[in-house]
């Protein structure tokens, strides 16, 4: 029969160690919803106290936003100076650049009206008639013409305006070489080409002439000579393209006051 050890201080040696089973801890939740922003570079996450929240823009916010929206349409509108586009023009630049527009194409209008809106009938209707011409004491101009002739319809502005700068001092005569009450003229001042001008002096002396197209300068000093009495013309032969004088349509003028 087994021996069974009577010391009982070694009993403690052997007293089973039971331990209960600890319920796991429970997890805590907070009632701070968080909220994550996506970024591209780095993932930052925020998280806000107020699950209902209504943010109020500062007036700072308020300034800078609306800014940044502007400087982002103006951006988008004009280019910068390295970008290689050209920026819109400003619009009181564009309003500026009508009105300079609008009035020189004025000018070019009123000046093309002053240089050509005379006509020969204009000329001839204003001119001195012939008899009167040789009898009144005055230098004198003849000019030869005809209504198909091109260089004297072109030379006929020129002619006005040196014709109103000296009509008191000079005579400014027109004979239409169509017209045969002037054949005697015709040969006398020996026309064979026109416009064909005659600058005669106060005594009805011829003291040149010009043929054709020429500076209107000639004509300028040459009546300006007439004018001041002196002996002689500047240009007393010139010879310009001209039509000829043998092309004229003859016909008769029944006023013998006509020019035409």
């Amino acid at each position: 029969m087994a021996r069974v050890a009577s010391n009982p201080l070694g009993l403690h040696r052997f007293r089973p160690y039971f331990q209960a089973a600890q319920p796991p801890l429970p997890l805590i939740q907070t009632s701070f919803p968080c909220q994550i922003k996506p970024r591209r570079f780095p993932t930052v996450v925020a998280c806000q106290t107020d699950p209902n929240p209504t943010k109020t823009p500062t007036k700072e916010e308020e300034l800078v936003e609306p800014a940044s929206v502007s400087d982002t349409k103006s951006e988008g509108l004009s280019s910068s100076p390295g970008s290689g586009f050209p920026e819109f023009p400003n619009k009181d630049v564009n309003k500026q650049i009508a009105v300079v527009s609008v009035l020189a194409a004025l000018g070019l209008f009123l000046s093309a009206r002053l240089d050509f809106g005379v006509s020969l009938k204009d000329l001839s209707a204003a001119a001195v008639p012939y008899e009167e011409a040789l009898s009144n004491g005055k230098p004198t101009v003849v000019e030869f013409y005809a209504d198909w002739c091109e260089v004297c319809r072109e030379l006929a502005p020129d002619v006005y305006k040196v014709e109103q700068q000296y009509k008191d001092r000079v005579n400014f005569v027109m004979l239409n070489v169509d017209n045969t009450k002037w054949e005697q003229e015709l040969d006398e001042f020996g026309v064979e080409g026109i416009p064909h001008f005659a600058f005669l002096d106060k005594n009805g002396n011829e003291e040149g002439n010009v043929v054709g197209r020429f500076p209107r300068q000639y004509l300028l000093e040459n009546v300006d000579a007439l004018a001041r009495g002196e002996a002689s013309v500047p240009h007393a032969r010139v010879v310009g393209q001209y039509s000829s004088a043998q092309s004229r349509n003859v016909h008769q003028v029944v006023d013998p006051r006509s020019h035409g």
